[in-house]
């Protein structure tokens, strides 16, 4: 697994109150890789709740928890808040993007079935989007604001976002003021934890796609 680790800001300033906040995809789902978004709603399988516990450690260094609603997300959110005493609360906009026709379905599957579609999806996914799925530009608007609302929320604290690959990459893409296509460059594994830093200087990136036991 590859990780991103990048400085935040010059040396030499006099810190001021930073929020960080991690955000860290679901374990695998029961059923394995297929594409899910918010139309389907699998629990974690066993090995997901095992990445899952295996990439927070022992510690929690959060003051709350904020969680997709999709039990994939949720559950692990509530089992870590209760090992943890900490406070969980829902955020329905954290929710994956939709993926119309392709819910349900593997990459072979959608790569032997339509494959012209796919091709086009991949080269330019923001104007080539699955039949029925969500506007890319609409995805990116729900998210960020939710996200801008934990940012406000958590001033000075350190929050956990437990989410979904596409809600991280929405972020992690603003963030980084990359255009929406940028999204798709940035991997996001099962149980990957990325970290923002907002201070002084705006948001950074800190970290992407770490381990954090």
């Amino acid at each position: 697994m590859v990780t991103l680790s990048l400085p935040c800001g010059p040396t030499g300033y006099p810190r001021v109150q930073e929020t960080l906040i991690d955000l860290i995809r679901h374990g695998q789902p029961e059923g394995g890789n297929r594409y899910r978004g918010h139309g389907i709603d699998d629990p974690l399988s066993d090995s997901g709740w095992d990445q899952m516990w295996d990439a927070v450690g022992k510690d929690a260094p959060w003051q709350s928890i904020v969680t997709s609603p999709l039990k994939r997300c949720l559950e692990f959110a509530n089992a870590l808040a209760s090992r943890h005493g900490l406070p969980v609360s829902v955020e329905d906009r954290f929710r994956e993007v939709g993926f119309g026709s392709w819910e349900g379905r593997s990459r072979p599957e959608i790569q032997r079935d339509s494959p012209d579609e796919y091709e086009a999806f991949y080269r330019d996914p923001v104007n080539n989007r699955p039949p029925g799925s969500e506007n890319l530009i609409e995805f990116q608007h729900r998210v960020g604001t939710a996200y801008d609302g934990v940012v406000s929320n958590h001033s000075g604290g350190h929050a956990l976002i437990v989410t979904h690959a596409g809600v991280i990459r929405a972020i992690i893409a603003r963030n980084l003021r990359t255009d929406p296509a940028g999204m798709y460059r940035i991997r996001v594994p099962n149980a990957g934890v990325s970290r923002i830093q907002h201070g002084r200087f705006g948001a950074c990136v800190e970290f992407v796609n770490r381990n954090l036991s």
